[in-house]
């Protein structure tokens, strides 16, 4: 067996000449095919303008959703940010997001998400979502608990400042620990609460179009047994394989292919029609290994960030049906080297010994540059100082364990140390008379000699001290620390209202795509909570224009 035999099977569409000859079993104005953040969007936004809708998830819903930090990405004015002091127009907002989005979408799509990107927040708190204004003293990858507000991006980097001052716009959920689960559980019961009918445990393996036309006019689910054992059991494999999806990958790989046989074995397949519209919302293809290999073949040795569902299956149900994809090949790959707070005042370097980026950067700004410009290998550098401090920063700085316990093994069982600068660089096989020019420039702009070379921040520059020095494994490779990554490309649709576009950049009528699913606001790069932000966006943009489709069209 392999690993596709986990992933969902996507067939051709099933192509009929009249939908009222079709027996149905169901049938809605609206099916949504994934019950993560989008396709709840999606749901909830279709029932607010009027529409019946069924949404349909080859899990129990949530996704990589409910996996996630609960981070959304919200900016040009929140109640959060003026209570913490901040002023951040839509306009500042726009001009940092199109420095870092180079042109993914258009600039009037960009702007409708920075113009909204308040009142979509404001939206998820009358789904039942809760945020807050309290802000952590560091910049962070995630913020502890108690702190919820915080600059999840490059907004404090000098180079990506711009004439605006920066502001924070990463909105974690109010929770403890990890809020995705949190985040997800408001918008679940909001699909729920407006009315949308909820079809678990069911996979969508084929979509149901009009011969002639290639409208899409429902979709071809295969489901469980409600309350049979193994339903049951099916949902347990699934939740186990997503518990340990990386930190037991293989037995993980096996409770999936267990699950994935219980479908097979025990699925009955049902046709629901769509009378307006379905919406393609099951996330993207990080755990289908074989299309990572086929787009991005770099990224293959990289943690699988996401839930077992993120295995391409909306994506290829749209390609089934002739659409068009963009940025498959786009991952991202997220190094974080904050905290602990000490690491960033180091300097990385590539194999060759040579300083290639600020290390203040966004940690999927510092992973985009290892894997794509630096073949997936990297090296931080510090000296003693800089390392105690690290030790004490992850054991007394309410670091999450996720944060400190890799760091500190890495620290204290993956280090390269050496007693000069041409050790260090004999010990990770670099050159030495390159690290020795790394680490002399950097020291000159610490002594304020200079500018840093690479932008840093002056009171980020700290030089690095007499020997010993260490090194620490950055690459994608690395054991100890490893490199998440999720997959950014999708389907290309029509940024107007969604709608999935075929190669000639037409309308596939009836059929509409969001979140990763399709390619939208991260599709070029990725910035905490911008996923989740465009789930909203894309999802309420799908759902309205599905439930509003012009019914004489779609019959």
């Amino acid at each position: 067996m392999t690993s596709a035999d986990s992933v969902t099977p996507v067939l051709p569409p099933l192509e009929v000449d009249d939908a009222a000859a079709v027996a149905w079993t169901e049938e809605a104005d609206v099916v949504v095919v994934g019950w993560g953040a989008a396709g709840a969007c999606a749901a909830i936004e279709a029932r607010d303008q009027g529409a019946s809708v069924i949404v349909v998830d080859r899990f129990e819903g949530g996704g990589a959703s409910a996996l996630s930090g609960g981070v959304v990405y919200a900016g040009g004015g929140t109640p959060y940010q003026r209570q913490a002091g901040f002023e951040d127009p839509p306009q500042a907002m726009f001009d940092y997001l199109r420095l870092e989005l180079r042109g993914v979408v258009g600039d009037e799509t960009l702007w409708r998400f920075c113009r909204d990107s308040a009142a979509n927040l404001a939206w998820l708190e009358q789904q039942g979502a809760r945020f807050d204004a309290t802000m952590p003293p560091h910049k962070t990858s995630y913020p502890p608990d108690g702190c919820y507000l915080y600059y999840s991006g490059n907004e404090v980097v000098p180079a990506y400042r711009g004439e605006h001052a920066p502001a924070p716009r990463g909105h974690r959920t109010l929770a403890r620990g990890q809020a995705g689960a949190t985040l997800y559980a408001a918008l679940q019961a909001a699909t729920l609460a407006a009315g949308a009918k909820a079809v678990t445990q069911s996979c969508v393996r084929r979509l149901v179009r009009e011969r002639g036309t290639g409208r899409v006019l429902g979709v071809e689910i295969w489901q469980l047994p409600h309350g049979h054992p193994e339903t049951r059991r099916h949902a347990a494999l699934n939740a186990k394989a997503n518990r340990w999806r990386n930190w037991r990958a293989a037995a993980a790989e096996r409770w999936r292919r267990k699950a994935a046989g219980i479908e097979r074995e025990c699925a009955a397949a049902r046709l629901v029609r769509a009378e307006r519209g379905v919406v393609l919302a099951t996330g993207g293809f990080v755990f289908n290994r074989a299309m990572i290999k086929q787009h991005a073949p770099q990224y293959a040795r990289g943690w699988k960030n996401g839930h077992a569902g993120c295995d391409g299956s909306g994506i290829r149900l749209g390609l089934s049906t002739g659409a068009a994809s963009a940025h498959l090949g786009t991952v991202s790959a997220w190094r974080f080297i904050t905290p602990p707070y000490s690491w960033p005042r180091g300097i990385v370097v590539n194999a060759r010994g040579e300083r290639f980026c600020n290390e203040q950067v966004y940690g999927a700004t510092l992973g985009h540059a290892i894997v794509e410009e630096q073949g997936g290998k990297a090296w931080l550098i510090f000296d003693a100082a800089l390392r105690r401090r690290a030790l004490k920063e992850c054991l007394f700085g309410r670091l999450w364990a996720f944060q400190a316990l890799p760091a500190m093994a890495l620290m204290l069982f993956g280090a390269r140390k050496a007693g000069s600068l041409e050790g260090l660089a004999a010990a990770i096989g670099a050159d030495p008379a390159a690290l020795r020019r790394s680490v002399e420039r950097y020291n000159a702009a610490a002594r304020g000699e200079g500018a840093d070379e690479l932008g840093k921040s002056a009171d980020m520059c700290q030089a690095l001290g007499p020997a010993p020095y260490f090194a620490l494994d950055l690459s994608i490779g690395s054991a100890l620390l490893p490199l998440a990554t999720i997959t950014l490309g999708g389907l290309r649709v029509n940024e107007a209202d969604g709608h999935v576009l075929d190669d000639e950049g037409r309308d596939i009528p009836g059929l509409y795509a969001a979140g990763r699913t399709a390619v939208g606001i991260p599709s070029a790069r990725y910035i905490s909570g911008l996923s989740l932000a465009d789930c909203v966006f894309s999802g309420r943009r799908a759902g309205a224009a599905a439930a509003s489709a012009d019914q004489e069209e779609t019959r």
